[in-house]
């Protein structure tokens, strides 16, 4: 059941590595320090961000997740950095194109790529990864429920398995729905999850990738950046979707929460991709990501109605930024204090605008306890 209303929003504040600067363009300890003096208190580690960290100490970046002495000295360094500013690792991601593999050989391959994580897991003092839902459309995957929660709950038991043997605390898989994955939305990756029924094994909730699916449309060629045409029932149809998120997933089920938005785009310049291998949110994703609230710079969507359905389950992880843009690209020593900055008033906005929201998802209960 959702919590007191309004809540006292006091879940510590996370960032991406990538959306403090690119790692071709900046080093990470530089990002690092510029997040813990801007107030950040936990750290969402890329995988590009962690191979390039790797070929700064004359070590491959291909072989970012091979366990030798040398890669697990380099990450329990990485480790120390991050604690010596004050800040923890939350999390490794991204895992991508992990299940629904059909063929039983690539499917215990691509498992095994998961478990080669966990020695990291313990040098990186973290305890979660997370993968996007698989995007792959060919023939040898499928998106089966049955199939999809199998697979997780055999990630949640071999992460379970290395705990026990090592005697640490226990790792954790979060399943995270992408936009433009075939499970895109919120409740198809709760689904899975549920169905997979471990308790290590959880949700990942990301503002942008719910809204991309359920509020907006970059390409509508009216120019408002919506699905439907009026504010209001765009609102009706996502706080409907958000009700029942707040309603039926528990708090602690939530493993991880990223907020961001995006740039209203011109869909008369603003056009889809022609490469159909190329899905159509992509390029909006990866290049025009905003941090919360940032209305003079484009933002549009209502990612304060995310964070509240989140909240009201009693998640009291962190609020972390995920947020991709063209201007990390660029290269200057201010772009990572410049971008931490700009999230972190980002996040302490959101947090102010969340206790005024309405409970709107009290309208929705009666149906949902049915």
């Amino acid at each position: 059941m959702p919590v007191s209303w309004p809540p006292s929003t006091t879940n510590p504040f996370g960032i991406a590595t990538l959306s403090l600067g690119n790692w071709r363009e900046h080093r990470l300890e530089p990002r690092l320090k510029a997040a813990a003096e801007a107030g950040y208190q936990w750290i969402d580690l890329f995988d590009e961000c962690w191979a390039a960290y790797l070929e700064e100490h004359e070590l491959s970046g291909d072989q970012l997740w091979e366990p030798t002495a040398e890669n697990l000295q380099v990450a329990r360094k990485l480790a120390d950095v991050v604690k010596s500013l004050g800040m923890r690792i939350a999390c490794t991601q991204p895992l991508r194109k992990i299940e629904g593999i059909k063929d039983p050989a690539e499917r215990q391959a691509t498992l095994d790529l998961v478990a080669k994580r966990f020695p990291f897991m313990r040098a990186f003092d973290t305890d979660l990864v997370f993968m996007c839902a698989n995007i792959r459309t060919d023939k040898g995957v499928t998106s089966d429920l049955k199939t999809v929660a199998r697979d997780l709950a055999e990630l949640g038991d071999m992460a379970a398995a290395y705990s026990k043997a090592d005697g640490g605390r226990m790792l954790r898989i979060g399943y995270e729905g992408l936009s433009w994955a075939t499970r895109n939305t919120w409740s198809a990756s709760w689904e899975a999850v549920r169905f997979a029924n471990r308790p290590n094994v959880g949700l990942i909730v990301d503002a942008f990738n719910i809204l991309a699916v359920e509020f907006a449309d970059p390409y509508n060629v009216a120019g408002h950046g919506r699905i439907y045409p009026t504010l209001k029932e765009s609102l009706d149809v996502l706080t409907g979707s958000l009700a029942s998120l707040a309603l039926t997933v528990p708090g602690d089920r939530i493993f991880f929460f990223q907020c961001g938005d995006a740039e209203l785009m011109n869909p008369a310049i603003f056009l889809p991709p022609t490469d159909p291998e190329t899905p159509a949110l992509l390029p909006w994703s990866r290049s025009h990501r905003l941090y919360p609230f940032e209305k003079s710079r484009g933002g549009y969507m209502p990612v304060e109605l995310v964070a509240a359905a989140v909240l009201a389950t009693g998640y009291q992880g962190p609020i972390s930024l995920e947020v991709f843009n063209a201007s990390l690209n660029q290269p200057g020593q201010n772009v990572p204090a410049e971008h931490a900055s700009r999230g972190i008033n980002g996040l302490r906005l959101l947090c102010e605008t969340v206790k005024s929201i309405p409970a709107f998802w009290r309208s929705h209960e009666y149906h949902a306890n049915l």
